[in-house]
């Protein structure tokens, strides 16, 4: 099953985040993952759109998703996310199939 991983990320260093977003989309295709969507324009149907960085990654299996987040490669990115930004998380999410039609 797809998994789908969200993350929302305060940045308060801009110049050492996209160190971070040049370095982030190698270890994410390593793991058969791909980019959705990465911070593209937002609009509010119900709520409040969050003023932080939104990215959107699918991954072929939640196995896949844990593998590259536990990698060593992106352990040592993460770092840099991590003095990058006041707050972020990455959330998982299961999905199912969607056959093409």
């Amino acid at each position: 099953m797809k998994v789908f991983a969200v993350s929302h990320i305060d940045v308060s260093d801009p110049e050492l985040y996209m160190e971070y977003v040049a370095l982030a989309p190698a270890t994410v295709a390593t793991y058969g993952g791909q980019y959705l969507a990465r911070n593209g324009k937002k609009y509010a149907l119900e709520g409040e759109i969050p003023d932080k960085r939104m990215v959107v990654m699918e991954f072929p299996s939640l196995e896949k998703a844990m593998a590259w987040y536990n990698s060593p490669e992106y352990q040592e990115v993460a770092k840099i996310r991590h003095r990058a930004a006041k707050h972020s998380s990455i959330i998982l999410i299961e999905g199912p199939e969607v056959p093409v039609i």
